[in-house]
């Protein structure tokens, strides 16, 4: 089951359930009643233990871009799973042809499966930012599926193609995020500036909030103060708090001080942004790895997940952005944006080849609920203009 979905499904199932409407204080008896206690006594003494966060609609952000979030949320109840299928595809467009298309036309071209098509196949993919050894172990799967199903027309292969792109993505790991639901689950979320990482932390924030997580954001990138900032706007935006200090400030105080705020709110999710510059590969290493510290010591186990957020639209770059955040951070997963503002969507097949990590969430538009599931099957489907 896809990660999000289960908090889909858990909260309509307590949406179900019915609920035992309280004896009203009429019918209670005289020793039932609260002694010395009015309802006003109560309320106030309730009100003191529990503390109330305010609503995002009190800030500026949350109030200019409140009407914005209530089409989206209507939008996203009315859409199904073939809604976000068309969705992709949309998203797709460029991608698709730069190498759904022209593969389409290579395989309807009533060829024969000669040496010549198969390297034509090759240079597409590679052209399409697939990868060089990727492209090249694609190809010779295809075409060793081809032999085996004595298949020789170029009309024919079509379904191998879409079949060993699906294979491929399915290959690269756990698909699913980790969650808990008894106990704090911590996301830790690394990527250069640029590359989308503060909105789809947002989105990730919105999502699981909208399946009745409670949610804390922690600013780890203490380097710029921008940083700061734009995580808050975006925290009002969504309804979360925000786990804060001033720019310049120790990472993993911030990271320390957010455990024990989710801890003591009882939060379900923590997500926790942390520094992007690429510069100073060494600073870089030395800052995450203190806060992979912090947070190992204070929750075992955690983090559950280390999601690396890779822009498209950067193709081969993308690649050796993620060798260097895996040696510093130990990435599961990756948070793949802009997909629906790029061409070289190819790097998607090049990421589960070549470094064996799993695309577990997609970005394919600007809305919140536009960060999904990543569907193999739904990708390949799409890629080639096909139905699910």
């Amino acid at each position: 089951m896809a990660f999000f979905d289960r908090f889909r499904r858990k909260k309509h199932e307590n949406k179900n359930q019915s609920v035992e409407e309280p004896e009203s204080e009429e019918n209670l008896t005289e020793a039932e009643q609260p002694e010395d206690q009015t309802v006003a006594a109560i309320v106030s003494e309730l009100a003191d233990e529990v503390e109330v966060e305010p609503l995002a609609e009190e800030s500026p952000a949350a109030e200019a871009m409140n009407e914005e979030d209530e089409e989206d949320e209507e939008e996203q109840r009315a859409e199904g799973k073939k809604g976000f299928f068309s969705r992709l595809k949309l998203g797709l467009t460029k991608t698709r042809k730069n190498i759904g298309e022209k593969i389409t036309n290579l395989v309807k071209s009533n060829r024969k499966l000669d040496d010549e098509f198969w390297e034509e196949l090759e240079e597409i993919l590679i052209e399409a930012d697939v990868g060089v050894n990727t492209s090249l172990e694609l190809v010779k799967s295809v075409k060793e599926n081809a032999r085996k199903h004595k298949i020789n027309d170029s009309s024919q292969v079509m379904a191998l193609i879409r079949e060993e792109v699906k294979k491929l993505l399915e290959s690269s790991g756990d698909l699913s995020l980790q969650s808990y639901d008894d106990k704090l689950t911590i996301i830790l979320v690394v990527g250069v500036n640029g590359a989308g990482k503060t909105t789809s932390i947002a989105k990730m924030a919105y999502r699981f909030k909208s399946y009745d997580q409670k949610v804390i954001l922690a600013a780890a990138d203490t380097f710029r103060a921008a940083a700061i900032d734009q995580l808050q706007i975006w925290a009002d935006r969504v309804g979360v708090e925000l786990i804060k200090h001033q720019e310049g400030a120790d990472p993993g105080a911030v990271v320390y001080d957010a455990i024990n705020a989710a801890r003591a709110r009882k939060a379900d999710i923590l997500i926790i942004d942390t520094a992007g510059r690429l510069q100073n590969k060494s600073n870089l290493m030395k800052e995450i790895s203190k806060i992979r510290k912090v947070i190992e010591r204070e929750v075992p186990g955690a983090p559950h997940e280390v999601l690396l957020v890779l822009d498209a639209c950067t193709g081969q770059n993308a690649i050796s952005q993620a060798k260097i955040f895996e040696e510093a951070t130990g990435v599961t997963g990756i948070i793949l944006t802009k997909l629906d503002g790029t061409a070289k969507g190819g790097i998607v097949l090049a990421i589960a080849r070549e470094l064996e990590m799993p695309v577990k969430l997609v970005g394919v538009g600007e809305r919140m609920y536009d960060l999904r599931d990543f569907d193999p099957a739904a990708f390949a489907a799409a890629l080639f203009d096909e139905e699910e």
